[in-house]
């Protein structure tokens, strides 16, 4: 049975990264931007977005090692200056990765919740799928706007910066995901702590809405 539930979180966490990494490539598509188009990456095909490791190896592990889960996929190609609005676009291609999972973590909810799914009325699966749906997509959530280059966060940082502080994240975007590594590794259990505690914050805030305090 555990690995039928390694099975699920794997899709649940593939299907996540996809979703994520297709809206910043409509987004921009939207917004004038057809770079990802012509990359083929507004595409529902995993083997267009998935990175071995930060889509499978590293969720896997977290998820083993009862952690916060969270990952990536393939950067969806943008070129900021065919964008409206130029950074304030890019940050608009940015910031809808993490609100597709916060959406799919919110619908997931919604469902799980109101038919009884996420509290175990359809059996022990159904509850768990319900349940890594909301987690997983959390935790991408909250990881994708911490900002640092290259996360989605740094995006609305790039917006609002002023010109210095902007080539100081030019500068950090090329080791950045080294920077990222280096505190998940060095900081673990405190970097985790982060984690769970946006997850449960946010789904503390979806009780709310429901009416459950």
């Amino acid at each position: 049975m555990d690995f039928v539930y390694i099975v699920l979180v794997l899709v649940i966490v593939v299907g996540s990264v996809i979703l994520h990494e297709l809206s910043h490539g409509l987004v921009a598509y939207w917004l004038g931007d057809r770079t990802a188009k012509d990359a083929g990456r507004l595409s529902l095909n995993p083997i267009k977005h998935i990175d071995p490791y930060m889509s499978i190896l590293v969720p896997m592990i977290l998820y083993l090692l009862k952690a916060p889960v969270f990952g990536g996929a393939k950067p969806v190609p943008i070129n900021k200056y065919n964008l409206k609005w130029k950074e304030w676009g890019m940050a608009l291609v940015a910031l809808a990765g993490p609100f597709t999972n916060l959406l799919i973590a919110f619908i997931s909810f919604l469902i799980g919740h109101f038919t009884g799914l996420l509290y175990g009325s359809g059996g022990e699966v159904p509850e768990f799928i319900f349940a890594e749906l909301v987690f997983v997509n959390l935790g991408f959530t909250i990881f994708n706007i911490i900002p640092i280059p290259p996360l989605d966060g740094s995006r609305l940082l790039y917006a609002i910066a002023p010109d210095p502080v902007r080539n100081i994240l030019q500068v950090m975007e090329q080791y950045g995901i080294i920077i990222i590594y280096a505190l998940i590794v060095i900081l673990g259990q405190v970097f985790s702590g982060i984690m769970s505690g946006g997850v449960n914050g946010i789904l503390n805030f979806f009780y709310w809405i429901v009416g459950v305090v």
